[in-house]
């Protein structure tokens, strides 16, 4: 599977519609989740097609939210994406914005840890380390299970994910910790250049 672009071109794309760090964070962190569940799930020569997925997976949202998912084919494809590249980007926003179901395991690892990462996120934010690497299961799943605790990420699209993959949700819940663990200090890192660059 190829994206249809380099890195730097979609790092650029992103950019080009995502201003806010918040958002440009978020890509930087389900990017490097991706690249991880390529190698973990035995995908690992399709591992820059899926972080690929997971640096755009959001290319519309900060610009045309109402449209999210659906101003997404225009912007990738004006920047010769690949159709299967779309496709996996569109099939993130499954049931919410978008009619467009994951088939492929790499659009279903992108449904289920799209939301999820946001949660975590959130709960590191709370953590004295401000760290995901002593960040266990047990303790996100009481963030998981408090409803008020990052109310904005879906629990039912994290549990429909988990079941679309065929995994326990604490099999989910492990793993998108470890992926997260594998990227945290380069996504950091980008977070303080960005904020200079401010």
């Amino acid at each position: 599977m190829t994206a249809g672009m380099t890195r730097e071109a979609a790092l650029e794309l992103l950019q080009e519609y995502n201003q806010e760090p918040f958002h440009i964070v978020h890509a930087l962190t389900v990017e490097g989740v991706m690249r991880w569940f390529a190698g973990e799930l035995g995908y690992g020569s399709d591992a820059d097609f899926w972080a690929m997925a997971g640096l755009l997976h959001d290319i519309d949202f900060e610009r045309w939210p109402d449209e999210h998912c659906k101003k997404a084919p225009e912007l990738l494809s004006a920047a010769h994406a690949d159709e299967a590249l779309i496709h996996a980007v569109c099939s993130h926003g499954w049931g919410l914005c978008s009619d467009i179901a994951p088939e492929h395991e790499m659009e279903k690892v992108l449904f289920a840890c799209d939301e999820l990462t946001g949660l975590i996120g959130a709960a590191v934010r709370m953590r004295p380390s401000k760290s995901v690497q002593d960040l266990e299961v047990s303790s996100l799943k009481k963030k998981f299970k408090d409803k008020k605790f990052a109310a904005g990420c879906s629990r039912d699209v994290i549990r429909q994910g988990a079941e679309l993959l065929g995994w326990e949700l604490d099999v989910l819940m492990e793993k998108t910790i470890l992926a997260m663990r594998s990227c945290e200090d380069a996504v950091n890192a980008a977070a303080e250049e960005l904020c200079r660059g401010e």
